[in-house]
């Protein structure tokens, strides 16, 4: 099994590539939804977003992908997974829109890009509403900044208003209409569709799909469905359009903070059928509608029993910390990471070892 690191768009340089060599990583994930510049164009606020239309951007092209590649490559690295398509590419393909077959043509054409290009991997997240409501609080060992979530916050509920989709606003003009209204029903309906077509494109393309869990997994947010709530949930995906191309991007913060969750039980299912693409391996403490994500090693996961579970039942791939409290110095991100890093690359030795000399 294998330490990989997850960088955003704007991280996706020499130093940060460095940063994970030197910490023991092996593998790279890249977002390459441009987030962060979404969220600083002028008008802004903590509840709206806007965005403009970058779908043809050079880095969604065979080109730009193998230059990224060849970058990671250059030091020493391995790119494993792209995370997440723009939400500006397929709006209209979770919100069965009119443009939803001409943004699936284009997805279709970023997978067999990347594919082309030797990345094996394609995470995504089928979702309307996105990573929504959570909030920064010092609740990590030692007063560090972290992420928590609380039902109750009003910000959580805050109704989607058409024309936006994951916090990102597409048509400004249809914000007049009002809220959005999806149902769990609708959802799973545009899921399959979806599904139906990207697969097979992905199993042309030599590339594995691999699907995230709603985070917060919450049934219902903002006034959507949600898909991926609950762990059983991820068996009626995969049921879906049964794939070798069709597996999971397998998130055991999200996992633990499932109201019917057994993480090690969910480890257990899931490795055991070869429908892991990569691992999210990071910590919480509690489960909706309150939890708050902790040092690796203060939570509720016993993260030695996880790897020996994931060893166990055949899984070999990618463990990439996701997310991680910020420590309080000069480099808040880099010393969170270095440290998740470094107890998991440690943990990963171990279990590592431990099959190869029984």
């Amino acid at each position: 099994m294998k330490l990989g690191l997850g960088l955003v768009r704007h991280m996706l340089n020499k130093d940060n590539f460095r940063f994970a060599r030197q910490a023991g990583c092996t593998h790279i994930v890249a977002h390459l939804a441009d987030y962060n510049n979404m969220y600083e164009l002028p008008g802004t606020t903590a509840e709206e977003y806007y965005g403009k239309d970058r779908s043809k951007e050079y880095i969604w092209s065979y080109e730009g992908l193998l230059e990224l590649r060849s970058m990671v490559e250059a030091e020493g690295l391995i790119l494993h997974a792209i995370e997440n398509f723009d939400p500006l590419d397929w709006y209209d393909v979770l919100l069965d829109g009119p443009c939803k077959s001409e943004q699936l043509q284009h997805l279709k054409q970023i997978v067999y890009n990347a594919g082309r290009a030797g990345i094996p991997v394609f995470g995504y997240n089928f979702s309307v509403a996105g990573v929504w409501g959570r909030i920064q609080e010092r609740a990590a060992r030692g007063g560090a900044l972290t992420h928590s979530y609380a039902e109750a916050d009003a910000y959580s509920g805050n109704p989607l208003p058409h024309g936006q989709i994951w916090n990102v606003t597409y048509d400004q003009a249809l914000a007049e209409r009002g809220p959005v209204h999806v149902s769990a029903e609708q959802l799973w309906e545009r899921l399959a569709y979806f599904l139906r077509e990207i697969v097979p494109a992905a199993e042309q393309a030599g590339v594995v799909m691999a699907a995230h869990p709603d985070d917060p997994p919450m049934p219902t947010l903002r006034g959507t469905a949600r898909l991926v709530y609950q762990p059983d949930l991820y068996q009626k995906l995969l049921d879906l359009v049964p794939s070798a191309s069709n597996r999971l991007e397998f998130c055991m913060g999200t996992i633990q903070e499932m109201t019917e969750s057994s993480v090690y039980e969910a480890i257990e299912r899931y490795s055991s059928q070869n429908k892991i693409g990569y691992v999210h391996c990071r910590n919480v403490r509690g489960k909706v509608p309150h939890y708050s994500e902790v040092f690796i090693d203060e939570g509720d996961i016993d993260i030695l029993r996880a790897l020996r579970l994931f060893k166990q039942t055949g899984y070999d791939g990618v463990f990439v910390p996701d997310h991680t409290p910020l420590m309080s110095c000069g480099a808040p991100w880099h010393s969170g990471m270095a440290y998740a890093l470094g107890h998991i690359g440690a943990l990963l030795h171990i279990v590592n070892n431990e099959a190869a000399s029984a």
